[in-house]
């Protein structure tokens, strides 16, 4: 099994409804963070290897068709290079929704170590490194807004046209059934992960 699908959006711009959207199109299982959390024994070592540039894709994703959000989206160009039959995805919302609704779940929780539970903290510490991978130094709202127009900017610029499809979750079915050249399901498109489901996941690292 190889990739056949990435997304290059940041967290929190509809990823998990992207997942779920493309698992109900026969193109998962679909990679997302919340495999790291469920899987963390073996996917934690494996990203701070990525992380430390000794990355193993075809560990990482083995199983996977498909893979969005974090830690892919640190990624995503060594993904899309690894995998150049891959289409490639970014997802993406308004920069103001996505800066209120990540600076109240991610970085909430992430950026702030004092609250991290002891069993997740190694977890915690790889994703703490993959946000710094995404931001760099960036910290307050107009420079995390500024690094999330920068980095859409180079998906754009650096993926062919015919490779690419930027897609909202407001967009639903059509562009990205289009793009995949795959039917419409009957069904309405996922819409999930918002922030009380966000702290539920939290929980479940919490335990790992």
């Amino acid at each position: 099994m190889t990739l056949s699908v990435i997304s290059a959006g940041f967290g929190r711009t509809g990823t998990m409804s992207l997942k779920l959207a493309l698992e109900e199109l026969d193109l998962g299982p679909c990679h997302h963070m919340i495999e790291v959390i469920h899987n963390g024994e073996a996917q934690v070592p494996l990203w701070n290897a990525a992380l430390a540039g000794k990355p193993d894709y075809a560990a990482i994703y083995d199983g996977y068709k498909s893979a969005v959000d974090w830690p892919t989206a640190a990624f995503w160009q060594n993904v899309a290079d690894t995998y150049p039959d891959a289409k490639v995805i970014l997802s993406t919302r308004s920069a103001e929704s996505w800066y209120t609704s990540i600076s109240e779940t991610i970085l909430a929780t992430v950026w702030a170590p004092e609250t991290w539970p002891p069993q997740a903290t190694e977890w915690f510490k790889m994703v703490s490194k993959v946000l710094e991978r995404s931001f760099g130094d960036a910290r307050e709202k107009d420079e995390l807004i500024a690094t999330f127009h920068a980095h859409e900017a180079n998906v754009k610029a650096t993926v062919p046209p015919e490779r690419l499809l930027v897609h909202s979750a407001k967009d639903g079915w059509g562009p990205l059934c289009a793009f995949l050249e795959v039917p419409v399901p009957l069904t309405p498109y996922p819409r999930t992960n918002s922030k009380e489901e966000f702290f539920q996941h939290m929980k479940d690292a919490d335990e790992m």
